[in-house]
C-alpha cells in the first residue's frame, strides 16, 4: 500500500475496478472493441440537442425526467411510475445493486459475463456467487434456484452474446420470487425479445437497457430500468440519496428524439444484424468458432492462433478488438460489428494474418 494510501476506505483499497475497452486518440483506428453503434445518432436527436444549447442551461433539468419516462413508459405500454432513467445503464445497475440487491445473501450472476458485476459487489461489500455457463456457454436457469439476495442476467449475454427465450426467464421468475431478478437488455434491440413484457406478472423484475448500443448514443450516457412501481420508487431514493439531476437538459432532449425516431432505429439496427451475419460467416471461412449472437458482437476463436497475438497484430494495423485474459474465455475474441465496410476491413486483415495457415492447411489437405 502506498503511504497516501493510508486515506483510502478499506472497501476500496480491495476493490479490482472496471476495466473499460481502449479508447485510442488520433485518427484512422477500427473500433471494434467496446460495442458502439457504427452508426451516426438519430439526425432528429442531433437537432433536438443543438435546440436546447441555450440559454436555459444555466437551468437545473428536470430531476423527475417525467417527458423522457413518459415516452419510455408509452413504448413499453407501462405507467410512467414504472420507469426509472439514469447517467447510463451503468448507473442504473449500480443503484440496483445498492437498492434492491440483499447484501446479507449472495447475488447470482454468470462466471462469464459482463465483468462489472463483481465490482458492484465489491463496492457495495456484497457477496457475488458466480454460476458457471455450460459447456456451451449457454445460462441454465435451473441452477439460479438455489438460496440469494438476487438474480443478475444479461440477456443477450455478454460477452458471449447468446439469449436466453422468454420462457426460460418466466420459468426462472415463476420460482424465484423472493429476491429481484434483473435483466440487463443492454443489446436486447439486436435480437432477442424484451422481458419488459413480463413486469406486470412478475413485481421482482427489473429490467435494464441503454441508449448506448442500438440510439447510437454511448456518448450521451442514457439508461432506463423497467420494473413494479415499488421497484422504482427504490431506485429513486438511491438516485436522490446521491445526484437528483443524473441526466442534464441536452442528455434528456436527444434521448426523447432519439426514442421517437422509430425509423433510424429499425434502419441502423437492420444493417448491423445483416453486418454481424455477414461476419459470422466470413470468419467460419477463415476457420473461427464463433458463438450464435443475438447482440451487436461476436465471440470468436481460431483453434491454430493465440487469440491475444491475434489482438495484437490488428491492433498493429490499426483495428481494435476485445481480448478477455480469463478462464473460459481467454482464447476468444470478442469482436464489435461495425459497419460493413469496417468488418470487411477485418476480415482483409485476419485473411492475411492466417495466410500462411490457411496455406498449410490446404497443402495437408491435398
Amino acid at each position: 500500500m502506498k503511504d497516501t494510501d493510508r486515506f483510502w476506505s478499506p472497501a476500496l483499497r480491495g476493490l479490482r475496478a472496471y476495466t473499460p475497452g481502449e479508447q485510442p486518440q488520433g485518427d484512422g483506428w477500427i473500433k471494434l472493441n467496446t460495442n458502439e453503434n457504427p452508426y451516426p445518432p438519430s439526425a432528429l436527436a442531433l437537432q433536438r440537442m443543438a435546440e436546447v444549447v441555450n440559454d436555459s442551461l444555466r437551468l437545473y433539468p428536470d430531476p423527475q425526467a417525467l417527458a423522457l419516462r413518459e415516452t419510455i413508459a408509452g413504448q413499453h405500454g407501462l405507467q410512467v411510475d414504472q420507469v426509472f432513467v439514469g447517467n447510463g445503464s451503468d448507473e442504473v445497475l449500480a443503484h440496483a445493486f445498492m437498492g434492491l440487491l440483499r447484501h446479507g445473501r449472495p447475488v447470482l450472476v454468470p462466471d462469464i459475463s459482463y465483468s462489472f458485476y463483481p465490482v458492484y459487489c465489491g463496492l457495495y461489500g456484497i457477496t457475488c456467487q458466480q454460476v458457471p455457463l455450460d459447456d456451451d456457454f449457454r445460462v441454465r436457469v435451473a441452477d439460479y434456484l438455489q438460496p440469494n439476495g438476487g438474480v443478475v442476467l444479461p440477456n443477450p449475454n455478454a460477452p458471449t452474446g447468446i439469449v436466453l427465450p422468454l420462457d426460460a426467464l418466466r420459468w426462472l421468475l415463476e420460482r424465484n420470487t423472493e429476491s429481484v431478478v434483473v435483466i440487463d437488455e443492454a443489446y436486447v434491440d439486436f435480437g432477442a425479445e424484451s422481458a419488459a413484457a413480463l413486469i406486470n406478472e412478475f413485481p421482482q423484475l427489473l429490467v435494464i437497457q441503454t441508449l448506448s448500443k442500438s440510439r447510437a448514443l454511448a456518448g450521451l450516457r442514457v439508461g432506463f430500468a423497467l420494473g413494479h412501481a415499488d421497484l422504482i420508487r427504490a431506485l429513486t431514493t438511491v438516485k436522490d440519496s446521491f445526484n437528483s439531476y443524473p441526466l442534464d437538459r441536452v442528455a434528456l432532449a436527444g434521448a426523447q428524439a432519439a426514442l421517437a425516431d422509430q425509423a433510424h432505429f429499425t434502419d441502423t439496427t437492420q444493417r448491423i444484424v445483416a453486418s454481424r451475419e455477414w461476419l459470422a460467416t466470413r470468419l467460419a471461412a477463415l476457420g473461427f468458432e464463433c458463438l450464435p449472437s443475438s447482440a451487436n458482437f461476436l465471440l470468436a476463436r481460431h483453434p491454430q492462433r493465440s487469440a491475444a497475438q491475434l489482438q495484437q497484430a490488428l491492433r498493429e494495423r490499426k483495428i481494435l478488438v476485445r481480448h478477455f485474459n480469463q478462464p473460459r474465455i481467454a482464447d476468444h475474441l470478442r469482436i464489435t460489428v461495425g459497419s460493413q465496410a469496417e468488418c470487411e476491413a477485418l476480415v482483409d486483415a485476419l485473411s492475411d494474418l492466417l495466410a500462411p495457415i490457411q496455406n498449410a492447411n490446404e497443402v495437408a489437405s491435398a
